[in-house]
């Protein structure tokens, strides 16, 4: 499964989105400071749009039936092909829209903008109508304001993208070349994040306790500016050591629970560089940076052992300056 994978038949066509990874910047990046965030190319969505007469009509493992009666969970996703119909100026009708997503919902990987964005491109490539970046972020925003209240936007950027992204939220956003290989386990605590509240509990802590909630948030703004430079210069111990000392002012603003925090002790033990939860929080997934490409495999295994739902290793490679789009 590749980000760009899109075909097409007669009265059938077919968009498949990638998932994604917050290296480091999580909540922070809400509140102004940069953020990190890579793709994981591991896990992902196809979505296929069929011409079936009647009322548009979802088929997943989730929810099958038309989209006038989905559940609230699929809000932002019945909002989000309602918003990209009407912008084709095409009626909300005769489709059977199959999704298939091999994605962990609640876990931090980006689920909801990943079936966003596979279900635009089968539905713009439905349509014979090409796509630009800028409409398959606008779009996808639809889907993500029902998940995440107020979404930073970094998740469909990044799920667009082959390269990790640096993001600003009122600023830039660019893309990040590695200067070697890193070899990156992901271990999911089988327990959802619900990357909502967390947000909204950062946000009050900063109102109750501005000056000392504040200097956290910008701290980690501060790690995200070394990690990058850590990426740039390839240095993998201190970008190790960094990714630790994220989750040190995580925990500080409640977003860790013992449970990740579990998984991160462990993953540390067992000889990894840097361990931290990514995305919301309070469940979903920790990253770790192995050593090497043997030290990886050992990892995934004992995390395995060790009681993590699911267990997934992949290289994050090394890019040129020609390679990142």
């Amino acid at each position: 499964m590749t980000a760009e994978k899109v075909t097409t038949t007669d009265k059938i066509a077919t968009g498949v989105a990638h998932s994604k990874l917050i290296l480091v910047g999580e909540h922070a990046v809400v509140h102004g400071q940069p953020a990190i965030a890579i793709p994981f190319p591991l896990v992902g969505v196809e979505s296929v749009v069929e011409h079936v007469i009647g009322t548009v009509t979802i088929d997943s493992s989730f929810y099958h039936g038309p989209i006038d009666s989905a559940p609230p969970a699929l809000a932002g996703i019945v909002s989000c092909i309602k918003g990209t119909l009407e912008f084709l100026n095409k009626p909300c009708k005769d489709l059977l829209i199959r999704i298939k997503s091999s994605i962990p919902p609640g876990k931090g990987l980006g689920s909801s903008a990943s079936v966003a964005i596979a279900v635009i491109k089968s539905l713009f490539t439905y349509t014979d109508t090409k796509y630009t970046k800028e409409q398959l972020l606008s779009l996808a925003n639809i889907a993500e304001t029902h998940a995440h209240g107020a979404p930073s936007g970094i998740d469909p950027l990044t799920i667009t993208s082959d390269c990790p992204i640096w993001f600003e939220r009122e600023g830039t956003v660019d893309f990040i070349k590695p200067k070697e290989d890193l070899y990156f386990i992901v271990a999911d605590s089988g327990r959802m994040a619900d990357t909502r509240t967390a947000i909204e509990s950062v946000t009050s802590l900063l109102k109750s306790a501005p000056k000392r909630i504040h200097s956290k948030i910008e701290r980690i703004g501060e790690i995200t500016y070394q990690v990058r430079e850590a990426l740039e210069k390839a240095s993998k111990h201190l970008l190790g050591q960094l990714l630790t000392e994220a989750q040190k002012e995580l925990e500080s603003l409640g977003i860790s629970d013992a449970g990740l925090n579990r998984l991160i002790y462990y993953a540390l033990q067992e000889g990894a560089l840097g361990a931290k939860l990514t995305g919301g929080g309070n469940g979903g997934c920790i990253i770790a940076l192995a050593r090497n490409e043997v030290h990886s495999h050992q990892l995934k295994e004992k995390l395995k052992r060790f009681g993590a739902h699911a267990v997934w290793s992949f290289v994050l490679r090394h890019r040129d300056e020609q390679t990142c789009e």
